[in-house]
């Protein structure tokens, strides 16, 4: 993980957020040490449809230093449980950014509901704090769901290497 998210991961635990890391940084977890990693610019982070757990994410983000968009308007303010019922009634995604950093904060994670993707995530250690990261086979699943080009660009291009991976965790 990038060392510019971790000062937004600490955020995050300290205000109790639920949260699992997705897409091509989430997915790099699971890379084998040594390996090179997938490359991305931002990290996905995926949300309950919960209005609190929501604001408390904002608040985390404004912690760590970072501006808060929807599209190319700042987040309105107060960022507040009215707005968060907004956004969540919307699914809207909402962008954190940095100087050397992009989050987006979404409420929508193609083939799958927050519950499943957080009962079944998987644990890493950052910092001695847990990193909640969805399963492999979800972030790949949710991308050939998505039938985005850049989703079919990423999953063909790293075919061989995601087929190890997966094989990789079935020896385990």
């Amino acid at each position: 993980m990038a060392d510019q998210l971790l000062p937004l991961v600490r955020a995050l635990h300290d205000r109790g957020v639920r949260f699992v890391l997705i897409g091509v940084a989430g997915a790099n977890h699971y890379v084998l040490p040594g390996s090179p990693l997938f490359v991305t610019t931002d990290h996905d982070l995926f949300l309950p449809l919960e209005p609190d757990n929501l604001v408390r994410a904002w608040a985390a983000c404004e912690g760590a230093a970072l501006s808060l968009w929807i599209g190319d308007e700042p987040l309105d303010i107060p960022r507040d449980r009215w707005l968060a019922d907004r956004v969540i009634e919307r699914k809207a995604l909402t962008h954190a950014r940095g100087p050397d950093v992009v989050v987006d904060l979404t409420l929508v994670m193609k083939g799958f509901d927050f519950e499943t993707v957080w009962s079944e995530r998987r644990e890493f250690q950052v910092e001695n704090r847990p990193l909640p990261v969805a399963r492999l086979l979800h972030i790949v699943t949710s991308k050939r769901e998505a039938g985005r080009n850049k989703d079919k660009l990423f999953l063909a291009t790293h075919r061989e290497e995601l087929e190890q991976l997966f094989k990789r965790s079935k020896d385990e």
